[in-house]
């Protein structure tokens, strides 16, 4: 029995390493053969072939329509949106450039932004609107001229006056305003006040509000131009200083002087509306209505802003030598008309300004816009002021002495004093070969076939004292005939003085000269 149960338990446990020795056929027994398991396999793979066919025929039998019909229909709608998606994209992409192109046009500011505000006075008014008359284009500009009272029309005035000048607005009272400074006048009261009465008319889409006299000149081309360069949408109190440093001292370097003009961006001018009437009863001590708004300013903490192509022209006697010598910079104003001479000589103020507005009418951008340059061959030195006139000197000057104005003019308290400017100067030379010989601007026009202006400069004849120095005399030129080629993007660039190149002609009277953009490597110098 105990045998039995040990043979039986040591059954299943084999001697490998005897079992190629034991009973024949064991093998067999305890691992199936190289057939049985190929079989067994190809029966596993069978039974599963055959339980997926028939998983996915039923599948498709039971979903086969409805698949089709939704795949159909989702293919139909995905191409029926993409084609409405592309269609909406292309319609909108249009409308995006267009808008696109009117956004670009809507942020370039123009003369329809601006409207004047314009300071008279009714005693005056008869003689000064002509001035007026001169740079306002009533078709394309928006402004109003306040007077103290109305002006009764006399016989002697023109009909269309009405069609040429802005209409005309009487002044709010002022008083309730205390005014102490006894060398002033009150009427500062009211034109200090022309800018937040203005904006209480109500114009609609004004982006700036300029300031003016009645004896101011405005190249509305250019004041354009200098404010395109800010944002509208800001507080700015764009202007300039007197030309007179005393003036200047008595008043305030940081005040913009409202004759020589003044621009207020929509932002500023409504918050100094809402606070004006308020401010001006703290400072009845001052004299005028630009020290007021300036104080204004102040408390608004707005600063200002330095063009200085706004002109005040706290001068006395003949503009030349500052007109002739003009900063380079887009040339916006000029003021006190009644006070100086007439900017050409032989002619009326009004005359002499409506015959600058020839070149202005050709190339605003170029107006009085100083070239220098040499005649080697001459020993002469040149300076163009385009659209007004060509000084021709004897001998070499640098161009640092060219570009200080000449002092053919006193200052505001009738001085000859240079240390009184806020500006550098120089002296009329008192040697008499260094005279300059001076040619006025008597024509320009636009030639077609060349694409230029062609502007003549004739010598103005004044007697010059006799000169010893053995050079060519400039008197024997008659004419100065000068190229300039319009350049309205001339301010869009990083300021820059042109230059100018004398050239060569076989006729001994007249000086051809080139005026232009400076070329790769020209530099103003004899060698």
């Amino acid at each position: 029995m105990k045998g039995n149960q040990k043979d039986s338990s040591e059954k299943p446990i084999w001697d490998r390493s005897s079992s190629s020795t034991s009973i024949p056929g064991m093998w067999s027994l305890t691992r199936p053969g190289p057939k049985l398991m190929v079989w067994l396999i190809c029966f596993i793979v069978f039974t599963y072939i055959i339980y997926m066919l028939k998983l996915v025929s039923t599948s498709r039998s039971c979903d086969d329509s409805t698949s089709l019909t939704t795949v159909s229909a989702l293919s139909t709608n995905v191409s029926s949106n993409v084609s409405s998606l592309s269609t909406s994209l292309a319609s909108r992409r249009r409308e995006w450039e267009e808008e696109g192109e009117d956004t670009v046009v809507d942020k370039l500011t123009d003369l329809n932004h601006v409207v004047f505000g314009i300071a008279a006075s009714s005693k005056l008014w008869k003689q000064r609107k002509e001035y007026i008359k001169i740079w306002y284009k009533p078709k394309h500009m928006r402004g109003y001229v306040w007077l103290d009272k109305e002006v009764r029309k006399s016989v002697s005035d023109d009909d269309d006056d009405e069609k040429l000048l802005p209409p005309v607005k009487i002044s709010g009272g002022t008083a309730s305003f205390p005014y102490t400074n006894k060398q002033g006048q009150r009427s500062a009261l009211r034109i200090s006040r022309i800018v937040s009465e203005t904006l209480r008319l109500g114009p609609k889409n004004v982006r700036w509000f300029v300031m003016g006299d009645d004896d101011t000149v405005f190249v509305t081309d250019n004041l354009i131009r200098v404010l395109r360069k800010y944002d509208h949408e800001q507080m700015y109190y764009i202007g300039s200083l007197s030309e007179s440093h005393l003036q200047n001292i008595f008043f305030s370097y940081g005040m913009a002087y409202g004759g020589g003009g003044f621009a207020i961006s929509y932002p500023l001018a409504k918050a100094l509306s809402k606070m004006q009437d308020r401010c001006i009863q703290r400072y009845p001590a001052l004299y005028g209505s630009d020290d007021r708004m300036q104080a204004c300013m102040a408390e608004l903490g707005v600063p200002l802003t330095k063009e200085l192509g706004f002109h005040q022209y706290d001068v006395y006697g003949n503009l030349f030598g500052l007109l002739a010598a003009h900063p380079v910079t887009p040339f916006v104003s000029m003021h006190h008309l009644d006070v100086v001479e007439p900017i050409f000589p032989n002619m009326t103020r009004v005359r002499a300004l409506k015959k600058l507005t020839q070149p202005m009418k050709l190339d605003s951008a170029g107006l009085l816009q100083q070239s220098i340059c040499y005649d080697k061959h001459k020993s002469w030195t040149i300076s163009v002021s385009w659209g007004y006139a060509v000084q021709i000197f004897r001998g070499i000057f640098s161009p640092r002495e060219m570009e200080m104005p000449s002092r053919t003019f006193l200052n505001w308290y009738k001085r000859a004093d240079y240390t009184a400017y806020a500006f550098n100067t120089r002296p009329v030379s008192r040697n008499p070969c260094q005279k300059p010989f001076v040619f006025y601007m008597s024509s320009t026009k636009f030639d077609q076939q060349l694409n230029t202006t062609v502007s003549e400069y004739t010598i103005h004849r004044v007697s010059h004292p006799s000169c010893r120095w053995k050079m060519t005399n400039p008197a024997e030129i008659n004419t100065i005939v000068v190229y300039k080629k319009p350049d309205p993007h001339l301010w869009e660039r990083s300021p820059r003085r042109n230059c100018c190149r004398v050239l060569q002609t076989k006729r001994n009277n007249t000086l051809w000269i080139n005026v232009g953009v400076c070329r790769a490597g020209e530099v103003t110098e004899v060698k």
